[in-house]
């Protein structure tokens, strides 16, 4: 279930990527550790250590989409939205509904999908919790947060971030990048970072959204097409030295070094 190469960046996020963002989301009171199990390569922070209960809830998960894979092999590799048939597990019914509403294939979810069923699972044995899947962030914690965005070579990489206040519910800010990792997309931005309730919709979102980056002056488009996106409640664009920023969210300066 490795991402493949392909223009539309649909597939697994598993593939280990730049992790120099990660310690822009640690908080004091937390105690941090990371879990790897296959691809998958989570870092999670939480009230107390909880690898075992972790490395059972990404096995649960991978393993939902592993066997729906195995009996629908194009789920896997479609470009467009999917529709699930029957009844399936709710993992598989959010990617294919967050595909859907993005307008791209599920696997475009798949990574903030396994950081919101692992961190929804690390939820009923910590209050706090934040999962972090190759740029895709699930949190929900007691104080506010910013959360650094990692845009590649853009000099705007790890000067900006999303501040993220408190809530008893959890929230999710996901990034995508036609310039960083190992993936090709018909993307040329940074970073494009969406802001949503669901982390599999800021997932697939930032994909669809990132998608429509081909120049600085695609951005203001890009941003009108992913502000219709059902459950997109932010938008960050970074490319190069230009950035645009619409919805719900605020975006503050970081005074760090790079790397």
């Amino acid at each position: 279930m490795k991402k493949s190469k392909n223009p539309h960046k649909q597939h697994e996020k598993f593939k280990s990527q730049e992790r120099s963002y990660r310690n822009l989301v640690l908080k004091d009171n937390l105690v941090d550790f990371r879990v790897t199990v296959k691809e998958t390569d989570l870092f999670v922070q939480a009230l107390k250590p909880l690898e075992d209960i972790t490395r059972e809830l990404i096995l649960e998960n991978r393993g939902y989409i592993e066997t729906y894979i195995k009996r629908y092999p194009e789920f896997a590799r479609t470009l467009k939205p999917w529709r699930v048939q029957g009844p399936e597990p709710k993992i598989i019914n959010e990617m294919a509904l967050a595909g859907e509403k993005a307008g791209v294939g599920p696997m475009a979810a798949v990574a903030g999908a396994i950081a919101e069923h692992v961190g929804s699972g690390l939820l009923k044995h910590s209050d706090e919790v934040v999962v972090e899947n190759g740029g895709d962030v699930f949190l929900r914690l007691d104080n506010p947060v910013t959360i650094g965005i990692f845009a590649g070579a853009s000099p705007l990489s790890l000067r900006m971030g999303i501040r993220v206040e408190s809530s008893q519910r959890p929230i999710s800010v996901c990034t995508s990048s036609g310039t960083v990792g190992h993936s090709l997309s018909l993307g040329k931005a940074d970073a494009v970072s969406v802001v949503s309730d669901s982390c599999s919709l800021a997932d697939a979102a930032a994909t669809s959204i990132g998608n429509r980056v081909t120049s600085k002056a695609h951005i203001q488009s890009a941003i009108d097409f992913g502000k219709h996106i059902e459950g997109v409640r932010g938008i960050v664009v970074i490319i190069g030295d230009d950035v645009g920023i619409w919805g719900d969210l605020e975006v503050v300066p970081l005074k760090l070094e790079k790397g």
